[in-house]
């Protein structure tokens, strides 16, 4: 059996989820949604938005349980995984996964943001295996834009380029 490429497996979680990341990402205002420097990349973040819905909003730990809260991090961390490969052409391109921040707006007693984030960090690692293995930030905020219940952002290593 062959294995898959990094992009299958996106593609497999995407769709276990029940969503598509194919078209257009719609960006929230006068931004890049992502930047190179040598190696190094960096996404904006991302809400949990498909197509032109966000479709998990609302504060985790009142309106949004835990359950709903890590499936809206592992939309965010889909769209990141989306925006790295149309930027490389591939997830196959990506050598290592670097830091993912993830910002839960939530109620000032909800304390499980690092549960939340692993969501994200868990399908990151059905991706990539050990080089998914990544630092992290989780934290609490009070609001995020378009009324989000998480937002992601992520920064990789590409593959060397041959000279």
């Amino acid at each position: 059996m062959t294995a898959q490429t990094r992009d299958q497996i996106a593609d497999r979680i995407a769709a276990e989820l029940g969503h598509s990341f194919e078209g257009e990402l719609v960006a929230g205002g006068n931004y890049i949604p992502v930047v190179r420097d040598g190696n190094i990349l960096y996404t904006s973040g991302q809400v949990p938005r498909v197509g032109t819905t966000v479709v998990v909003t609302g504060r985790v730990g009142d309106q949004v349980p835990l359950a709903k809260a890590r499936e809206a991090a592992q939309i965010c961390a889909l769209r990141c995984l989306t925006l790295l490969r149309r930027e490389l052409g591939s997830l196959d391109e990506i050598g290592k996964l670097l830091r993912v921040g993830v910002f839960v707006q939530c109620t000032a007693d909800f304390t499980q943001q690092s549960e939340v984030a692993d969501a994200a960090s868990e399908l990151l690692h059905r991706v990539f295996g050990d080089a998914g293995l990544h630092v992290r930030t989780a934290v609490g905020v009070y609001a995020l834009p378009k009324n989000a219940s998480v937002e992601l952002e992520m920064t990789v290593a590409a593959r060397p380029t041959a000279s």
